[in-house]
């Protein structure tokens, strides 16, 4: 099957996109609003844009009839975000966190989740995550307006959070912990299992 992507619908396109492009690393975000309310909201449309400069991208992509979630909004308007990185244990709050909250409602509050403060920006951290970045605004792309059309979020990495059981000297040890990648539909993977292939030499 060959499919032009001008002749399918949305929904299809969606799906042949977050099927076969994976897994897909979750950045799970908080922010603030400017009246101080604590966003999280998870995104598996994200990677690492630039090493030197640091920088983040994560893709904010609304469904069908549905406006972009909180942390756009709060990201225009503080210019700050910390992205956290999802190990397995954490995976059902983090499944809990998509769900459909008002934007005067904080994930954080409603799920009961420990934060403490972070070191260079006002969003709080999530206190049982092992990696997360703090970050600010660099740049916004606007791909399409449109449902379904994508927004990149290019985020400046200012500081870098890694706790110190997954830690080989001042590296992270992939073989210390197990992160969650986001599969098509409801389905995840982790890293628990992995394959070692070295680089050829030349």
């Amino acid at each position: 099957m060959f499919s032009i992507t001008e002749s399918i619908e949305t929904p299809h396109i969606y799906q042949l996109l977050t099927n076969g492009v994976v897994p897909r690393p979750i950045a799970w975000v908080s922010t603030i609003s400017k009246t101080g309310i604590a966003n999280l909201a998870p995104y598996s449309f994200f990677s690492v844009a630039s090493v030197n400069p640091p920088v983040l991208t994560v893709t904010t992509v609304p469904a069908r009839n549905k406006l972009a979630k909180d942390t756009l909004q709060n990201i225009l308007d503080t210019q700050e975000a910390v992205v956290h990185i999802v190990t397995s244990e954490l995976a059902e709050s983090m499944n809990a966190s998509s769900g459909n909250f008002s934007s005067d409602t904080s994930e954080i509050d409603a799920l009961m989740l420990k934060t403490v403060a972070s070191e260079l920006v006002t969003p709080p951290s999530i206190a049982a995550t092992k990696i997360r970045y703090e970050c600010t605004l660099r740049e916004l792309i606007e791909v399409e307006p449109d449902p379904g059309g994508g927004m990149l979020i290019m985020l400046n990495v200012l500081g870098v959070y890694v706790d110190d059981s997954i830690l080989d000297g001042n590296k992270i040890d992939p073989a210390k912990t197990t992160i969650l990648g986001k599969l098509g539909g409801n389905d995840y993977s982790d890293t628990a299992v992995k394959t070692v292939l070295l680089r050829p030499d030349g």
